[in-house]
């Protein structure tokens, strides 16, 4: 196997165990709001749905790695729509960055998750009995997710840098 072929499926790879915790950690969300017969925010269901989509299409990819190379330009433009999702994703969670997660509850950000927020607290909700444990799965998928995305944008200014092969 080539070089290429390698770090291609060492990439799929790392995509897919990155996304693996964010889908979990989203999809405990998404089930509250359903079990409690609210609608998810924006910020988390983008987050969710595009975490999905990705880790269906890295795994699905990898699967077929064979024939994907052979169509590299449609794979790679689809990663680009994929890269332009994943910064959606971060700027509709961008709230929850500057939360204090030790003190949650005095964030702006709590108070509109709900069932999972302030709503919940008044009402509650066992979905709401721990607000750092939300705070810090909101978190944590949020810098997942930025960690991807910083990573591929230095991976790209690592090749730029390194001097070109010279042939003698």
């Amino acid at each position: 196997m080539a070089i290429s072929g390698f770090l291609c499926i060492s990439w799929r790879l790392a995509e897919i165990l990155t996304l693996i915790p964010t889908v979990g950690m989203l999809s405990w969300f998404v089930h509250g709001y359903t079990q409690s017969n609210m609608h998810t925010p924006p910020s988390v269901l983008v987050l969710f749905i595009v975490s999905v989509l990705g880790l269906a299409w890295a795994f699905f990819t990898l699967l077929f790695h064979a024939k994907s190379k052979h169509s590299g330009k449609f794979v790679a433009f689809i990663d680009l729509l994929f890269v332009g999702a994943f910064i959606a994703e971060v700027y509709y969670l961008r709230g929850i960055a500057d939360a204090d997660c030790s003190n949650f509850s005095a964030d702006s950000f709590y108070l509109s998750l709900g069932v999972f927020g302030y709503i919940g607290r008044q009402g509650d909700s066992p979905w709401a009995a721990n607000i750092n444990k939300n705070c810090a799965m909101l978190k944590a998928a949020f810098a997942l997710l930025l960690a991807l995305l910083v990573a591929r944008h230095h991976r790209k200014d690592d090749l730029r840098r390194q001097p070109p092969v010279q042939l003698e």
